[in-house]
């Protein structure tokens, strides 16, 4: 991955959770955190990895409302940063802090 692309990736994170932070006004979204954004090398896809504070069942419930707000997010996204190609969005459940729990638990019961 370039520079330019990385470049890319961290404005659009800090953008993207701009957006959801002040602009998406859904009370089932709760307080969620963009933990991650990739893209496509010729910009075409955005895969957005969030997670969400809170129990298992406000992840269904957030993902819902990001994914119906997609199209708000991009439009506002291409007003906020100047790149000839705004990507398609697609919201995706960070699961790596969880793996990483479970591979914890599982070290400290080999230790123990």
């Amino acid at each position: 991955m370039g520079l330019r692309q990385e470049k890319i990736q961290s404005l659009f994170q800090r953008e993207i959770t701009d957006i959801v932070q002040f602009s998406i006004k859904d009370p089932k979204l709760g307080f969620v955190t963009i933990s991650e954004v990739q893209v496509t090398n010729d910009l075409s896809y955005a895969k957005v990895y969030v997670s969400f504070l809170g129990k298992e069942e406000r992840n269904e419930a957030g993902l819902k409302v990001l994914n119906n707000a997609k199209g708000y997010i991009r439009s506002e996204l291409a007003k906020r940063v100047k790149v000839y190609k705004v990507p398609e969005l697609k919201f995706v459940l960070d699961k790596s802090l969880e793996n990483a729990k479970r591979i914890e638990d599982i070290i400290k019961k080999i230790n123990s």
